[in-house]
């Protein structure tokens, strides 16, 4: 079976901030998504998309409380047999004629390619009893606390 994606937009990281340029034939599809206040970002991780990348199913120690090992479907990195990623990001504000959603951050390089895009809808997004290994129990419960927790102490090759 192949299955063939194309981007609908574009990630743009620069001096002027973070923006969700959706490609003109798109656009029509962000009607309706005034009003919520986050989206989830389905993107490719296009950096890493090539075939060493592909066939790693395992990785080192990531984080410095994790086992020795961990499968890549234990993890958030990119190098995956699919690269693909999924990130949750405020919505600022939403210019659907100019195909512009600006936002305040995305884990993700400028230029890289948008797959979709869904609201971020608590009915459907937010699970009230959430278990996680010993590992990672003590990272932060909430998507907002992410911004002031120490990451970078938590990464094994963190510089």
């Amino acid at each position: 079976m192949a299955i063939q994606l194309s981007p609908i937009g574009y990630v743009r990281a620069d001096a002027d901030g973070f923006r969700l340029a959706i490609e003109e034939p798109y656009r029509s599809a962000l009607h309706g998504l005034e009003g919520f206040s986050h989206l989830i970002v389905v993107w490719w991780c296009h950096l890493l998309d090539n075939d060493e990348y592909r066939s790693i199913t395992q990785c080192d120690q990531p984080y410095k409380t994790a086992p020795a090992t961990l499968g890549t479907f234990a993890t958030r990195s990119p190098v995956r047999p699919n690269p693909i990623a999924i990130s949750p990001t405020a919505v600022l504000e939403i210019d659907a004629a100019q195909g512009m959603i600006y936002i305040p951050y995305i884990d993700a390089e400028d230029a890289t390619p948008i797959l979709d895009l869904k609201p971020y809808h608590p009915t459907i997004d937010r699970i009230r009893d959430v278990r996680v290994p010993a590992w990672c129990s003590h990272w932060p419960q909430w998507y907002e606390d992410s911004a002031t927790f120490d990451w970078e102490a938590e990464f094994v090759n963190a510089q």
